[in-house]
């Protein structure tokens, strides 16, 4: 994950930059007509400049498909020098093959990616993706299966709404905690979406994810089923690049087919005899939405590793934890034994957020279990 989103005027908690924290907004793309000024790039210029902008919805099986500005969908492969390995070369100026650190150096195209499209000569109506245009954000996670480097689910986000559901799959905190990092830890806006809320009423949702509210996150409690807080969310989406997360059989799809019926999104079913959500959506889709704006609808994730991330840099990722660092009597403290940790005298014993102990036990645990995964990432691959 590497440590690199617009105002979000109904969002408790946040500043003016639509953050938890201080991290800066850069601006927004919210439809076709906003991919860039002109349609045609690079006039005059050399040929990877030269082209239709767009950006990348969908790829599948090496063919992507980018909605230009003027509101059409090419099916386009990656130009062959995109797909070249930059790094890895040896002393004499040869280049390494395949190498995983050089493979590395390479930025590879993501869903959400700005670029530049134009037709294949002599391709007899095919086209390709001449160039990536530089990114402003990215969501990114660790390589699956605790491989090396970092997997970028979606580019160009203003934030990132993490759903999951109050009951059928059951909640799990500490998975919360891991999502919320991960969007911290990327500099994006992070909210967290409640669904399913019918199944156990609304008191209860709230006196479960509560905690998230006085860590400063907005927290929705809606309903894709019944409708309750549709209109809020539709609202938070409406103008903004926004992707939603969270793990397998939540709703995600279902909720977005509840908030805009046209789309027909895909939707998994939960499995009674494990239940875990299909993995329908297979990979990130990138869907623009009435009105402006888009929503990336990514895979369930049941595995979902930090990547890049300093391990004593990540008291700076928990919201809660922020008015005490610096306070504590140690430069370097950890959080976990030292004496005068000012984190560890803000954690509430009861669980219960007060003023003077705004720390959670749940989210404190939450800390140490993320820190010590990051200690061993860094031992294992530097």
């Amino acid at each position: 994950m590497t440590v690199n989103e617009d105002a979000l005027m109904d969002g408790a908690g946040l500043d003016e930059s639509g953050r938890t924290g201080k991290r800066e907004v850069v601006g927004s793309r919210t439809g076709a007509d906003q991919l860039g000024d002109d349609s045609q790039v690079g006039e005059g210029g050399s040929d990877e400049d030269v082209g239709e902008r767009g950006v990348v919805l969908e790829g599948t099986g090496g063919v992507y498909r980018v909605l230009t500005s003027n509101d059409v969908v090419r099916e386009a492969s990656l130009a062959g020098r995109l797909k070249k390995v930059d790094g890895g070369k040896r002393s004499d100026g040869s280049r390494r093959r395949n190498t995983v650190r050089a493979g590395m150096t390479r930025m590879k195209l993501a869903v959400g990616d700005d670029v530049l499209v134009q037709p294949v000569e002599g391709g007899d109506g095919a086209w390709m993706i001449s160039r990536i245009l530089p990114r402003r954000s990215q969501l990114a996670r660790r390589n699956p299966g605790g491989g090396y480097g970092e997997r970028v689910v979606i580019a160009n986000l203003d934030q990132v709404v993490v759903v999951f559901a109050a009951a059928e799959p059951e909640p799990h905190p500490r998975m919360i905690d891991r999502f919320l990092v991960i969007a911290e830890g990327n500099a994006l806006a992070a909210r967290l979406v409640v669904n399913k809320v019918e199944l156990v009423g609304e008191g209860v949702a709230r006196a479960r994810f509560g905690l998230y509210e006085s860590a400063g996150y907005p927290v929705h409690y809606v309903s894709a089923r019944s409708g309750l807080g549709l209109a809020g969310m539709h609202d938070m989406l409406k103008g903004r690049v926004s992707a939603l997360t969270g793990p397998s059989g939540v709703g995600k799809s279902s909720l977005i087919n509840a908030l805009y019926p046209g789309l027909n999104l895909r939707v998994g079913e939960i499995s009674a005899s494990v239940n875990k959500g299909r993995h329908t959506t297979v990979g990130a889709l990138l869907t623009p939405l009435p009105g402006g704006g888009f929503v990336g609808d990514t895979p369930g994730l049941r595995e979902v590793g930090l990547w890049g991330l300093p391990a004593d840099e990540l008291d700076q990722l928990f919201p809660e934890f922020r008015p005490m660092l610096g306070f504590c009597r140690f430069a370097d403290c950890t959080h976990r034994v030292e004496p005068g940790c000012a984190v560890r005298a803000a954690v509430a014993e009861d669980n219960v957020p007060t003023p003077d102990h705004p720390v959670t036990a749940e989210r404190y645990e939450s800390f140490l279990k993320l820190r010590d995964e990051l200690e061993t990432v860094a031992r294992t691959w530097y």
